[in-house]
């Protein structure tokens, strides 16, 4: 009798161990995507502005533009008179394909200076040449740098340079018709050429 009262009381308390245990509280599952900070929005692109091409001043007939320098054309002179020997003996030699000029031509073009201030009336036109090697269009561009060369160490000779004309005859005219290294050092030249006003 004694054995089965403990087995009902050891039935008993296993039933209510069972039934009653030890209870949790259940924490709730935060979900990953709540839990991050959100997305920054994409940042505004600026607005495009439409092309606006620069703006050029209008070019003068027979000036550079932005240099003031008066082309070689015969209708910016045309009441002159050319006089050729005057400056023949004061022309500038260049090196190949370069429009410096050398420290050993500043003689000539003092002189070329000398005979303008010894008469304002007076203009000068001042010719570019080349040698024959290269493209008839670079050395007339080549021909065209090295007048203009001369026409701005003039200025620095206090040229006004508005009386220096410029011209460029590329390879056209030819001192030396050679084709060796002589008459090419020849031909790499500025002419100065004076002007008179017609009578």
């Amino acid at each position: 009798m004694k054995t089965t009262l403990i087995y009902s009381l050891a039935f008993a308390m296993a039933v209510t161990l069972a039934t009653t245990g030890c209870r949790h509280k259940a924490t709730p599952i935060t979900p990953m995507h709540s839990a991050m900070t959100p997305p920054l929005p994409p940042e505004p692109t600026p607005p495009t502005l439409p092309y606006t091409p620069p703006i050029y001043p209008p070019e003068n007939p027979g000036v550079k533009p932005n240099t003031g320098t008066p082309e070689g054309g015969q209708e910016l002179y045309q009441n002159m008179v050319e006089d050729r020997p005057a400056l023949a003996a004061y022309t500038i030699h260049f090196a190949y394909d370069s429009s410096v000029i050398r420290g050993s031509e500043q003689a000539n073009l003092q002189s070329v200076a000398q005979a303008l201030a010894a008469d304002p009336n007076t203009k000068l036109l001042v010719e570019g040449n080349c040698d024959e090697r290269g493209t008839e269009e670079y050395n007339r561009s080549l021909g065209e740098r090295r007048a203009l060369a001369a026409r701005e160490a003039l200025a620095k000779l206090n040229v006004d340079p508005m009386r220096v004309f410029t011209r460029s005859y590329g390879k056209d005219k030819p001192v030396d018709t050679g084709h060796d290294d002589a008459a090419w050092m020849k031909n790499r030249r500025d002419e100065f050429v004076l002007l008179h006003p017609k009578p």
